[in-house]
């Protein structure tokens, strides 16, 4: 019984803290309507198809446009980290999979998150809406970037639809545990850890 509590408090907070993560560092001034950006952040891809983890975040990427936008960009971040190929391409290949055959705008680049972030501007400037895709936690932490590197478009943040009650319930705790230690590291040096 008393490893069910555990178990049972260690997901609950877990799932709270993600919860409250999808609540933060959004923008005042985002606008329904309007040209949207859903950037959405590469996880380290070994292979040369998106891996799952990737495949979750464009599924959600997809999944937070808002129907009232009268244009939708799909901005995918991520250069060849774990593998040959950038994550950005393997995600686009994998949207155009599921069908979606909207705007793409592609960040093939970048190795860290704040690189995500710094990569993107140039394809989100023009947005009224932007929406920052990835697990809440690791959204969140972009989205002070972006606050960090231009406040005018952190202004514009709004909640993408990354944040489910209960999905992927499991992986939480440890996405927890890889934010606190990151947390730790950029405390410690001067420079933001991906």
């Amino acid at each position: 019984m008393t490893s069910l509590v555990l178990v049972g408090a260690v997901l609950g907070t877990a799932e709270f803290l993600h919860w409250r993560a999808s609540w933060s560092e959004l923008g005042a001034e985002g606008s329904r309507g309007g040209r949207e950006a859903v950037v959405v952040l590469g996880y380290r891809n070994a292979g040369g198809r998106a891996n799952w983890m990737n495949r979750w975040r464009v599924r959600a990427g997809i999944r937070s446009f808002d129907p009232r936008a009268e244009e939708s960009l799909l901005v995918l971040c991520g250069g060849a980290v774990g593998g040959p190929v950038p994550e950005a391409e393997l995600m686009a290949a994998y949207a155009r999979e599921r069908g979606y055959a909207g705007a793409i705008g592609r960040d093939g680049a970048s190795r860290t998150t704040w690189e995500n972030v710094t990569n993107a501007i140039p394809l989100i400037e023009d947005a009224a809406t932007i929406k920052v895709v990835s697990n809440s936690l690791h959204a969140a932490k972009a989205r002070g970037f972006l606050r960090q590197q231009r406040p005018d478009l952190a202004a514009r943040l709004v909640r993408g639809a990354d944040y489910r009650f209960g999905e992927q319930l499991w992986l939480r705790p440890i996405a927890v545990v890889i934010d606190l230690r990151h947390s730790l590291r950029s405390r410690r040096g001067a420079r933001p850890v991906p």
